[in-house]
């Protein structure tokens, strides 16, 4: 499901126009980058968390020439989905 797939289910959903749907996504999305960069967890209970996670530098291999490079340090988002999530899932 894409983004304005997402849009016109909630839309049908709740009453909102498209557009409206589609500008409620965009501010969760933003709030959830911008929480992410300070550093912060975000919880929705029974859907789950966006944690921030960090990479150690590590090395690794070039595919193309098998030559040794180092992969610094980098922090990445990670999601745990909660119980209501995982059991909707399965």
């Amino acid at each position: 499901m894409r983004k304005p797939e997402l849009a016109a289910a909630i839309a049908e959903q709740t009453g909102l126009s498209k557009e409206k749907a589609s500008e409620v996504i965009t501010a969760f999305t933003d709030q959830i980058s911008a929480a992410s960069a300070r550093g912060d967890d975000v919880t929705l209970i029974g859907f789950g968390t966006f944690n921030v996670r960090s990479r150690e530098a590590r090395s690794g291999r070039n595919p193309q020439t098998g030559a040794t490079i180092q992969i610094p340090a980098s922090r990445t988002v990670g999601f745990k989905p909660g119980k209501a999530l995982k059991d909707a899932i399965n």
